[in-house]
């Protein structure tokens, strides 16, 4: 039986602090879709500060390429010393004190803004190396993962850079990084739909509503999975109710799912009977995306 032969949504899954279970349901997601339809699914880790995706699921990763972002190099011999360029800059990249101009590349963002404005074309724009892009498969599923080079402070060039392996053939799951910043906004925006997964404890129930938050400024429909229920309190159970979001799965507080990730393995591999109501899940998700899809096609 084939997923969904008609649509191929595109699906985060995020969390607003890190230690809910995240990847573990992305993998365990990616994982039992593909074991009723091999060959339909992808899976993006784009966690590229610590990228942990592959631990679960041990990818063949053949393939790898340099992230390169352009950082200005400045003709001092040419440079008036005007300062248009430090102005310019919204990230404090490049910087003149008296007659020294100073660069601070780990800071660019790779806007082009100093060039730009430069009176006398003092600057030009080099590549510089910021990650790496690795992609291959785990059995047939479609792999993709990116590594922020160590000492970088930006990490939204990889993220890009691994979201532009997104293929349209087949259902993809976007693995965020935690918390709700500006590498977890750049995930998940453009997606279809972003589950976000919580734990049932006051920390959790603050740090979902900012990742509730954030998705609807992003315009991205989100639901909620609870890891660990029966843990913690009714807290997020109320707000879900209140704000009208939809509770898609509860994951119980199990001493067997959590002695099994240890061992760096999935939800499915400690208890096979979850991979069914996470493809009932999927189901419903894309029933939800198609429905807003008309709906918007209508308006």
């Amino acid at each position: 039986m084939s997923v969904n032969a008609t649509s191929r949504p595109t699906m985060a899954i995020a969390a607003g602090k890190g230690g809910t279970g995240k990847t573990l349901v992305a993998t365990s997601l990616a994982i039992a879709l593909d074991a009723h339809d091999p060959g339909c699914m992808q899976i993006i880790d784009c966690d590229v500060e610590e990228p942990n995706a592959h631990l679960l699921m041990q990818p063949d990763l053949p393939t790898e390429a340099p992230v390169e972002v352009l950082v200005p190099e400045v003709d001092l011999d040419t440079c008036t010393r005007c300062g248009a360029c430090a102005r310019a800059c919204q990230f404090s990249a490049i910087a003149v004190i008296r007659q020294a101009v100073l660069t601070f590349h780990d800071l660019c963002a790779g806007c082009g803004a100093c060039a730009y404005v430069c009176p006398v074309d003092a600057i030009t724009e080099v590549k510089r190396r910021v990650g790496t892009v690795q992609s291959g498969h785990s059995d047939a599923i479609d792999f993709v993962t990116g590594t922020l080079n160590v000492g970088d402070q930006r990490a939204t060039p990889v993220t890009r850079a691994v979201k532009n392996r997104i293929r349209e053939d087949l259902i993809t799951i976007l693995d965020a990084p935690p918390g709700t910043a500006c590498p977890m906004q750049e995930t998940v925006e453009g997606s279809d739909y972003c589950i976000l997964v919580t734990e049932p404890t006051p920390f959790g129930l603050s740090n979902l509503q900012d990742a509730v938050e954030t998705c609807r400024r992003i315009g991205v429909p989100c639901g909620v999975i609870i890891n660990r229920d029966g843990s913690g309190n009714d807290g997020v159970e109320r707000y879900c109710a209140q704000e009208g979001i939809e509770v898609l799965l509860r994951i119980p507080q199990d001493r067997r799912i959590a002695e099994a990730y240890s061992r760096g393995e999935t939800l499915v591999a400690a208890m096979p009977q979850w991979g069914e109501k996470l493809v009932e899940m999927y189901h419903h998700i894309s029933d939800v995306v198609a429905a807003q899809a008309t709906k918007e096609g209508v308006s």
